[in-house]
């Protein structure tokens, strides 16, 4: 199994994330140049303000020349700082689900590369839950970030230049205040982080339970299972209502936290500045002013606080998603690939060795030739290696040690496109894409015409239930309910029957088949099979009897090789698993 990478500490997933945000440094810059503007015009509107006031002189005094032209200026200001902002949001927006959409795609392409092993590990719940719901709380946060961070940023420093203008004594007090605002909003995010990455890990766990018995729901009501999993369930819920609240307490601690903070340094400005208006060191209108300023040096830090929360979940969103996509993907294919031009069906395995885990050994010194045309069959107990067997001829999986050869070709010195167009598979477990019944037929050949996708479908005995279809062989697909599982594995075997490859897999391909259609198909398999290499991995043995060869499997060895008469000749282990399906007759 691959070793998982670790996405890092929260300064290197904002250093993965921040590469990702490159690609679109101008509409990034843009927003920074939109922010200033935003941050310049929302400072200046004290400055205003206060030249307001101070034309206002007396009782029946007032300047009203001078506060027009500052009330005018004001608005168009304001009007302005709008116009920014919405034109800001939108650049953000666009940002935002522009990160979050290459996340994904990489996300989904590095699934589509993964090894069948950590496939066969991880629940698809918790890659759906990576893929979705994690990607969605990363844009979130991402999103504030865009939308709050510089402005605040920027409204820091320029609130406080604006204040040094006014008044030093008012700004160095205000600057000596900041640190407790800094210190809080620090302390507390410390502590939210490990709860937002546990609420991540825990959902995705979930979102795996729930797709697991959603999809299973016959047999846990088959087996009056409910209980147990509604106990499980619950469980799982209330470990993610409790880390939940621990991560939604702390960081809704930020708020008020900072909130106090802030009226704390308001209320000291506002007494030092009106000591400063009574000894006449400012006129009303800066203190106005620089109250105005006081305030708004203080939001930032609420923003920014939320905004470092926000993050906080983000940035444990995007270590999962990020770790999904820095998944060492299956082997790197040969530079140098030597895909045959041809397969005549011509394969070998030479002392084969493999095993899922290492301590417990399935397949050793496993030898097998197999000659072009030849049909093999391979039969024994479960658990014996079977369908590991054709995993490895595909290249699911690679072989510990030994080689599997190709037409003379080791598989690992040809590309695994190029090794798997020369097979075509039938599994016992059916996959219908959401598509149109004609799509899922021409999967393994895309550019049939309508006639020989309703010649492959006649000779797989799907024909006659695709035209009763609602729309025939356009009806559209959309889940398993739509058709039956014999009916899935018809339209599976038509796509092979479509396909003609030069290879056959058919493993239990007629399980779910009843028998009088399932003679139709041994008979339409015997025919396509004709010059072709075909492997048949059957439990019921009265499908193999006419098989060139049979491998006996068991505990991963061939104990026994033959035809079918020759191996009930020899009263091995063949003749007692023949025995025992067929005693009764």
């Amino acid at each position: 199994m691959p070793k998982q990478s670790k996405s890092g500490s929260q300064r290197e997933i904002l250093r993965k994330v921040l590469r990702y945000i490159h690609r679109y440094i101008g509409l990034v810059i843009f927003s920074i140049i939109l922010a200033a503007f935003i941050c310049a015009f929302t400072l200046y509107l004290p400055i205003l303000q206060g030249r307001a006031i101070d034309q206002i002189i007396g009782k029946g005094a007032v300047r009203f020349d001078g506060l027009i032209r500052i009330l005018i200026v004001m608005g168009i200001c304001t009007l302005l700082t709008s116009l920014a902002q919405w034109t800001q949001n939108v650049i953000n927006n666009r940002i935002t689900f522009h990160v979050v959409k290459d996340l994904r795609a990489e996300a989904f392409r590095k699934i589509q590369s993964l090894p069948l092993s950590y496939l066969d590990a991880h629940p698809s719940g918790d890659l759906v839950s990576r893929m979705i719901a994690d990607a969605d709380q990363f844009a979130d946060g991402l999103l504030m970030g865009f939308t709050q961070l510089f402005s605040g940023v920027l409204m820091i420093v320029g609130t406080l230049g604006f204040l040094f203008s006014i008044n030093y004594i008012l700004a160095l007090l205000v600057l000596v205040l900041t640190p407790i605002s800094l210190f809080v909003a620090r302390f507390i995010a410390s502590r939210s982080y490990s709860h937002f990455k546990a609420q991540s890990v825990i959902r995705g766990n979930q979102t795996a339970l729930i797709d697991e018995m959603i999809a299973g729901q016959k047999v846990v009501q088959a087996y009056g299972h409910q209980d147990a999993v509604q106990k499980r369930f619950d469980e799982i819920n209330d470990n993610l209502a409790k880390t939940t609240l621990r991560a939604t307490y702390y960081s809704s601690l930020t708020n008020p936290c900072t909130r106090f903070v802030n009226s704390l340094v308001y209320a000291v400005a506002a007494v030092c500045g009106a000591i400063l208006v009574i000894r006449s060191r400012i006129s009303v209108g800066q203190l106005s002013s620089a109250l105005s300023y006081a305030n708004q040096y203080t939001k930032p830090f609420n923003e920014i606080s939320g905004v470092i929360t926000e993050l906080q979940n983000a940035i444990a969103c995007a270590g999962r998603l990020l770790e999904l996509i820095e998944m060492e993907p299956e082997k790197p294919e040969t530079e140098t690939p030597k895909d045959p031009e041809t397969f005549t069906g011509k394969v070998d395995l030479e002392h084969v060795y493999f095993s899922y885990v290492p301590e417990r050994k399935l397949i050793e010194d496993f030898s097998l030739n197999v000659e072009p045309g030849q049909k093999i069959a391979i039969v024994g107990p479960t658990g014996c290696g079977k369908t590991t067997l054709i995993n490895l001829l595909m290249r699911f999986y690679d072989v510990n040690s030994g080689d599997i050869r190709v037409e003379d070709t080791s598989i690992y010195d040809m590309t695994r496109n190029g090794l798997r167009k020369g097979y075509g598979m039938v599994l016992q477990d059916t996959w219908i894409r959401e598509a149109s019944v004609r799509d899922n037929i021409a999967i393994g050949k895309p550019d049939a015409s309508d006639d020989e996708i309703i010649a492959a479908a006649k000779q797989a005995h799907a024909h006659s239930f695709i035209k009763r279809l609602p729309n025939g062989y356009d009806t559209i697909l959309h889940n398993d309910s739509d058709l039956s599982e014999g009916q899935r594995q018809l339209l599976c075997i038509a796509r092979v029957m479509l396909a003609l490859p030069p290879i056959l897999i058919l493993d239990e391909a007629t399980s779910s088949i009843d028998t009088r259609t399932e003679m139709h198909i041994q008979h339409a398999f015997d025919r396509m099979s004709q010059g072709r290499t075909s492997f048949i991995v059957a439990h019921r043995l009265s499908t193999i009897r006419t098989a060139d060869k049979i491998l006996v499997m068991r505990d991963g060895h061939i104990v026994e090789t033959g035809t079918h008469e020759e191996l009930l000749a020899k009263g091995g282990f063949y003749t007692t698993l023949y025995n025992s399906q067929f005693a009764a007759s």
